[in-house]
């Protein structure tokens, strides 16, 4: 997909307050045990189709507002992915301004999951 000029900057604008790993890191903390929660941020018809496995849904569009009631503690270790990084980029960056200490984009998203031969859950 190609992604306006507006957009890409405001990713960018985000990713400079933000982490990120990528998918190879992320993997090896599931592979490992390593607590922390991974956030599925796409659309749901996305998510229905196919999911990293373990992953919990809060798509975009509620994730600000459901994120306080699912995961009250703001020291909560949160990895959330999409479909290539950039709109996990965007909701890490806003769970950073509502206080969250631990949020992680995953850089590659769902496709560079799949790419890698990562096990997907359908």
């Amino acid at each position: 997909m190609q992604h306006s000029p507006k957009f890409l900057a405001l990713v960018d604008q985000c990713r400079a307050n933000i982490q990120e790993c990528d998918v190879h890191q992320v993997k090896q903390w599931l592979d490992a045990g390593d607590e922390f929660v991974l956030i599925d941020n796409r659309e749901q018809d996305e998510w229905q189709k196919s999911r990293i496995p373990g992953a919990q849904y809060m798509g975009r569009g509620v994730l600000e507002r459901d994120v306080e009631q699912r995961f009250p503690a703001t020291d909560t270790k949160l990895v959330i992915y999409c479909g290539g990084g950039f709109r996990s980029a965007l909701s890490a960056d806003n769970l950073v301004k509502m206080g969250y200490t631990q949020v992680i984009s995953m850089d590659g998203g769902i496709r560079g999951w799949r790419e890698a031969g990562y096990p997907i859950e359908e």
